[in-house]
This record gives C-alpha cells, sequence and structure tokens, in this order.
C-alpha cells in the first residue's frame, strides 16, 4: 500500500490488475460516507487503492446501514433462539412454528430517510422491500402493518407533518393495496422531534410450508446466478451510503437526494412473487435472495459470504431500462422488484422459461466459483476484483462510549391543557390528542380483509388477528363470541408498538415496556407470544448520549424478551435519525410480535358487549403521571427515568388474561395504555357502543384516571369469571357495562360523566385535521 493511499494518478492500476479510466481518491470515499481509518483498511485489504467499482461496494457494505458497525455488538446479546423458532437473524426473515407443518415468517424494517425526502415512494416502496423479504425464504405475505412517527399537528408547524403523513399512508395504502396484501395494523405518533426525520418502519408476515424454506447461501461452484425481476435503472444509487447512514439535513435541504429514493412497482412486485413461489414450489432453485439496500452488491456479496463461496459477475449481462449505465452504477443500483438466484446448470432453461410465463424479466449473470472472491466483469473485462470475506465480514465493529446526558436532550413540549382543568375537561382533551385520537381516517385508505383472513380489524380489538387458513367466505364471517360446531380454527394475533417518548425518558424501562404492550395486546385476543422482530431507530451513535440511549434500549429488549419467551428472529437498525440543527428522534425501538391463538372464534375484542356484565381493572398496574400523555398536555418535560416496574408480575397477568380469554370467559379485554385508564374505559365504551358505570376510590384523580405504566387491563364479564380470573392475578371490579355514557364516580369530586356521542366526536378529532 502507498504511503498515502488516497493519491492516486489517472490510469493508474490496482493491484488485481484491473484498470481504470480514473482511480478514485480518498476525497472520493469520504463523499460516500468511508471514513480514512476505514479506507485505509480497504486498501491494506485490496492490496492497492481500489478502483471505482470496488470502491463504491466497499463503501455500501461498510455503511452503517448493511454493516450494522455500531450496533452488531450490541445485538449479538439479545436471545434468539427458542422452542419455536425455525429460522432466526441472518437471513432476509425470520420464522416461527405455527404447528401442522407450518411456519409463520415476519419482520420489520425502516425506510426512514428516503421517506423524509419522499414519502410516498419511501413509504411504498418499504413495503415492497419488507414484502420481497418474506416470499425470499419461500413464504406467502399475509398481512403489513406499519408503525409511523411525524412531528406535531394541529398547530402552526403542522404543514411538514402532514405532507410526510399524507405522502407515506398512500405510499403504504397504494403498494399493499395493489400487491393484493392486508394491512392489519400499526400505529401512529405525533412528536415534536419527529417534525424534520420521520420514521416510517413497515412489518410483514407470512405463510409457509417448514419443509421448503430456502436459505439466502449460496451454493455450489460452477452453479449459475440468475437475476430476474424489474429492470435495472439509476433510481435508489447510494440509498444505504449516502442516504441512509448519515444524518439528514433540514427540510428542503435534501433535494439534491431524491434520485436515491427508489421507486416501486405493486404490479411487477406482484408478478416477481408468483414467479419466486412457483420456482421454489417447483424445486428449481438452490438459493435466494431479494435486492434491498445496496442491491446486487449486498445480494451477491452477501450470498457468496454465507455459503463460503466466490462470485463472478457480468454486468453486460443484466437488463437495463437505461442507457450507458456504469458497472458501478449497475453494482450498487437499488431498482426495485429484483430477486436473485442459486440455480444448477441443467435447471437455468426452465427457471428463465417459467421467468417468462409470469412476464418477468430474467437474465444468468454469473456463476458460483471456489475463489472466495466476488469478481464483476464487464463482457470480457474485469472491472472489480475483492475479496468476499473483506467485502461482507471485514468491516470494522466500533465499541460505542455511551455516557448518560447530564442536561436534557429534548425541548418541553407546548402546553395544551390547562393544569387545572376537571377530569371531564381532561378526558375528552385527551381522547382528541393525535396520539389517542381514532386513526380511522387513515386505516380506511388500506384494505385490511384482502385474502379473506382477518378476523380482527384495527380498533376491534387490541392485535389484529388473522385465520392460519383463509375461509372462501371471509375471515370475519367466523367471528363469533361463542364457538360453533365444528374444530378450532386456529390463528395468528400481531402486534407493533413503541412510545418513543417513554423511550426517552428511561431508555432501559421503556423499552421493556414497548415489549410488554405488544404481549398485553397478543394477550387480549388470547394469543401466545411465538417470537419477536424490532427496529431500532435511534440519533447519531457517535454521540454519548445517543450511545447510551441505545446501549439501554437493547438491554431492555433483551430482558423482556427472555421474560416473555419471546426471542428476537430477526430486525433492522436505523441509526443517524437526527438533523443538524433539529437535533435526535426520540430513541423509538419499534417492537413487533406474533403469536399463535388455537381458535379464532375465541379471539377477544376489546369492546364493552353485554349490559350488566361486571367491569374490572386486572393486573399488578400502578399508574404514574410520569411521561404521560396528560404531562404532555400539561407541557411537562421529560422525567428523568420512570417507576420500577414488576416484570415477572406483569408477564404473570397477560397470561391470566390470555387463557382467560381463550376460555372464553371474558366478554371484553383491553390493556391500558396511552391516556391511563379513563381513556381505555372511553375505547371499550365506544367500540361497541355501550356505556358504563365506574366508580374509581383513589382520592387523585389525575394519577388514578390518567396515569400510565404496564400490566394494566380493563376487562368485562360475569362475576364467576372474574373471581376465577383473581385467583391467578390482581382484579378489582369498578363498575358495570350499561347505559348511552362513561360515568366516572371520584371520591371529593363530582361525577366525570360524557356521553357516548361526546366520546365519539372527541376520539375522531384526526378525521378533522387529515379530513
Amino acid at each position: 500500500m502507498s504511503e498515502d493511499p488516497g493519491v492516486a494518478t489517472a490510469g493508474s492500476a490496482t493491484a488485481s490488475g484491473i484498470a481504470s479510466a480514473q482511480q478514485p481518491t480518498l476525497e472520493d470515499a469520504l463523499a460516500l460516507g468511508l471514513t480514512h481509518a476505514e479506507y485505509e483498511l480497504v486498501c491494506e485489504k485490496q492490496g492497492g487503492a481500489p478502483n471505482q467499482v470496488e470502491l463504491a461496494m466497499y463503501s455500501l457494505l461498510w455503511s452503517e446501514h448493511c454493516a450494522y458497525k455500531h450496533s452488531k455488538k450490541l445485538l449479538r446479546t439479545l436471545p434468539t433462539e427458542g422452542s419455536y423458532v425455525v429460522m432466526g437473524p441472518g437471513e432476509n426473515a425470520g420464522a416461527v412454528d405455527v404447528g401442522n407443518g407450518q411456519v409463520c415468517a415476519f419482520k420489520v424494517e425502516s425506510h426512514n430517510h428516503p421517506s423524509a425526502v419522499e414519502p410516498f415512494q419511501g413509504a411504498a416502496t418499504g413495503v415492497g422491500g419488507i414484502l420481497r423479504d418474506i416470499f425470499a425464504i419461500g413464504a406467502r405475505p399475509i398481512a403489513v402493518l406499519d408503525s409511523l412517527r411525524f412531528g406535531e399537528v394541529g398547530g402552526d408547524r403542522d404543514a411538514r407533518a402532514r405532507y410526510l403523513l399524507d405522502g407515506a399512508v398512500q405510499g403504504i395504502g397504494h403498494y399493499g393495496n395493489s400487491i393484493g396484501v392486508p394491512t392489519i395494523g400499526g400505529e401512529v405518533y405525533f412528536e415534536g422531534p419527529y417534525e424534520q426525520n420521520c420514521l416510517v418502519n413497515a412489518m410483514a408476515l407470512g405463510l409457509g410450508e417448514r419443509e421448503k424454506l430456502v436459505r439466502s447461501a449460496a451454493a455450489g461452484p460452477g452453479n449459475t446466478l440468475v437475476l430476474f425481476g424489474a429492470r435495472t435503472g439509476r433510481d435508489g444509487i447510494g440509498g444505504a451510503s449516502v442516504l441512509a447512514s448519515a444524518e439528514l439535513g433540514e427540510a428542503g435541504s435534501d433535494e439534491d437526494k431524491r434520485p436515491t429514493v427508489q421507486v416501486g412497482d405493486p404490479f411487477e412486485e406482484k408478478k416477481l412473487l408468483e414467479c419466486s413461489l412457483e420456482l421454489l414450489e417447483r424445486g428449481l432453485i438452490v438459493a435466494l435472495q431479494d435486492l434491498g439496500a445496496a442491491g446486487l452488491t449486498s445480494s451477491a456479496a452477501e450470498m457468496a459470504s454465507k455459503g463460503e463461496v466466490g462470485i463472478d459477475l457480468d454486468v453486460a449481462m443484466i437488463p437495463l431500462r437505461e442507457p450507458d449505465m456504469e458497472p458501478f452504477e449497475v453494482m450498487v443500483s437499488e431498482s426495485q422488484e429484483r430477486m436473485l438466484c442459486v440455480v444448477e446448470p441443467a435447471n437455468v432453461d426452465a427457471v428463465r422459461a417459467l421467468c417468462e410465463k409470469w412476464e418477468v424479466n430474467s437474465a444468468a449473470i454469473g456463476t458460483v466459483t471456489e475463489s472466495g472472491r466476488m469478481r464483476v466483469f464487464d463482457g470480457a473485462e474485469l472491472v472489480g476484483d475483492m475479496p468476499v470475506r473483506a467485502l461482507v465480514d471485514d468491516c470494522p465493529l466500533y465499541d460505542l462510549k455511551p455516557e448518560k446526558p447530564a442536561a436534557p436532550i429534548y425541548a418541553p413540549p407546548a402546553a395544551t391543557l390547562a393544569k387545572d382543568a376537571g377530569p371531564r375537561e381532561a378526558l375528552l382533551a385527551l381522547l382528541r390528542s393525535p396520539n389517542i385520537a381514532s386513526r380511522r381516517p387513515l386505516f380506511e385508505q388500506y384494505d385490511a380483509i384482502v385474502q379473506s383472513r382477518t378476523v380482527r380489524r384495527p380498533e376491534q380489538a387490541d392485535a389484529a388477528v388473522l385465520a392460519i387458513d383463509p375461509s372462501p367466505a371471509g375471515g370475519e364471517d367466523r367471528d363469533a363470541s361463542v364457538p360453533g360446531e365444528g374444530r378450532p380454527i386456529p390463528g395468528l394475533a400481531v402486534s407493533i408498538d413503541c412510545n418513543g417518548r417513554r423511550v426517552a425518558a428511561d431508555p432501559y424501562r421503556g423499552t421493556i415496556e414497548a415489549a410488554l404492550e405488544c404481549a398485553a395486546n397478543l394477550a387480549c385476543v388470547g394469543a401466545e407470544p411465538l417470537g419477536t422482530t424490532n427496529n431500532l431507530n435511534f440519533g447519531n451513535p457517535e454521540k454519548a448520549h445517543i450511545a447510551w440511549q441505545l446501549t439501554e434500549s437493547v438491554r431492555g429488549l433483551g430482558d423482556a424478551c427472555r421474560a416473555l419467551e419471546a426471542p428476537i428472529v430477526g430486525g433492522n437498525v436505523s441509526l443517524y435519525n437526527e438533523g443538524a440543527t433539529a437535533g435526535p428522534i426520540y430513541p423509538t425501538p419499534v417492537v413487533g410480535m406474533v403469536g399463535r391463538l388455537p381458535d379464532v372464534r375465541r379471539a377477544g375484542r376489546l369492546g364493552f358487549a353485554r349490559t350488566g356484565d361486571a367491569v374490572a381493572l386486572v393486573g399488578p398496574f400502578v399508574p404514574s403521571l410520569a411521561a404521560s400523555e396528560l404531562a404532555k398536555l400539561w407541557g411537562e418535560p421529560l422525567p428523568d427515568g420512570l417507576p420500577e416496574l414488576a416484570l415477572d408480575a406483569v408477564v404473570e397477568a397477560q397470561a391470566a388474561v390470555r387463557e382467560a380469554v381463550r376460555a372464553g370467559e371474558l366478554t371484553s379485554a383491553h390493556d391500558i395504555a396511552e391516556g391511563g385508564l379513563a381513556v381505555a374505559l372511553a375505547e371499550c365504551c365506544l367500540e361497541r357502543g355501550l356505556g358504563a358505570e365506574i366508580e374509581v376510590d383513589r382520592p387523585a384523580w389525575e394519577a388514578s384516571l390518567f396515569g400510565e405504566g404496564p400490566g394494566g387491563f380493563v376487562v368485562s364479564g360475569g362475576e364467576d369469571a372474574l373471581r376465577a380470573l383473581g385467583e391467578r392475578t390482581p382484579v378489582r371490579t369498578i363498575g358495570a357495562v350499561g347505559g348511552d355514557a362513561l360515568r366516572i364516580s371520584l371520591p371529593a369530586e363530582a361525577t366525570l360523566s360524557t356521553t357516548l356521542t361526546e366520546l365519539k366526536d372527541a376520539h375522531g378529532a384526526l378525521a378533522e385535521l387529515f379530513g
């Protein structure tokens, strides 16, 4: 290696003997996101300065987005094994056993920076990418969920939030609705720290046969690599390194990054999906990998690394949709709807014939070798030659330097409710608040029932519920409070959740609460957790206070998943979510959890359903106003920490509620989340239009009615059922179902009384904002 690897003369040759018309410099490497030290290490691995193709490929595979260089060491501490885990981290998606030889594949990923630059295509291609992860292992996608974060709305600074929200929701609906995969749930939060850097996380799940799952490791020297799907263009070039692995500028200053945002085509993906699954069904391919971040560079190199083989590729064989693309552009393009597979030579013609049947482009573009090297040709010319191990495995991993911040990071929110407001006014204000109000104006833009599996849609239950086997008559036709004749109908439940404000107050406990919230949602429909996926959305990890948030959050996630026996099967990390002056987002470790229930006909609902039923507060619930939604409305700053939580007791309460729902003993079950007990009661009244008479005997109504914390449920049912539930976890009867209003008697206060119409009007506030 030369003394200054960043200085090279035009036309010089690298150690691999590849001529380059213009040798890249150190400045080029820095512009592509590599550090000075990383560039020197690349030169060492290459035996000389890399040429244009090689530098482009290293810059992508050594980016934060692909290499996880600031998070991989932390991720290794998470639990990844369990009795239901079939496929864990390292593959396109994780998979858990759901019985009868079937698995559920699922994963969550982010498309944050692309969505902040171009929300429609950013969100749409995020959905497309996560769907490809599912069918890349041989599972048919059956559902999508989204987890979204935007800036505050309703004030004088909400124009950007509305623009991003409208674009993202339209993009999600466009892709999911067009490809025929239901969007069955999700979450949306509005907070100031997301104003410039929105979060768009998409989760997908699918079903497949356990014995027919396929992995992505390339195998068999002499086998052929076939690229199939859309033609390759210039869209998405630099997405993983330039866009996803660096801080965003301020709003309006990232127009030059629009070319790095991919453009999606759900109709092309539908053909690609069916083609891929038929190729797998007919046993025509050895390995399969989707082309996502870093395009052909990551898919080919990672397949080679996993299989401990080499790969030769010829970019001249790749179908293009734009003329005169340079070899490096072809290798790093992130054009959507493309797959790469390894095929035995005898099957290449059959593979390409099947692609032709589905009207999908295909081309044999390379060969698996024994060399351990990634070689890129442009016809007969060798234009790139790199050790596979150096590309994929030798990126340096960094130790974080966490330090708890000495001063608050986030400014207090603007007050929107006076502290002397009474309980009735506080309840209506909370129901109107964007973080609690009904999401109906948003989720009604999504098709939630296509494929005829959906049993519980948004706002019907705390978790979405799907039948494992579709019904010709439609999933919801099997919805009954009491099972009928015949065999049970097994199903899946899924939830996605995270309250970033609570994580910002206490990264460790806030992350535990996010996992517990998902598990509580599953419990309310009668589902047992099988596995967990996560999307860790954080700011710049090179800053000590962000490193502390990330470290504490991962520690909390590990402790929660161990307690729940719901191991991590895969996920995503999205860092550098902050602007130069706007500061970091709230730390947002989004948790997605999948569970199984034995009979969807007994899936719980959140709404009161039977006049005269007793209403009970269940679980070790200790409400606190710390980091609550009411505290936000008051304009209070974030506290330094959240109250201690009894993790084992909360898990036991969830198990008790789950078993009671499965046994058909409860008429409704709803966990207490944002807004506390009073908001949970209002939501139970609104779901099926039945009021309730409630008595709260604790004197501090603010905390009793609106305090938050894990472990609390509102359930309804017969007295005998509640007594039986009380043998397993704390149960306190607080009232009865009936009437057309919610009335809460308070000690030393006038009764809080609101009609269902008033509750509904307040809860529908988002329709006014985004109608």
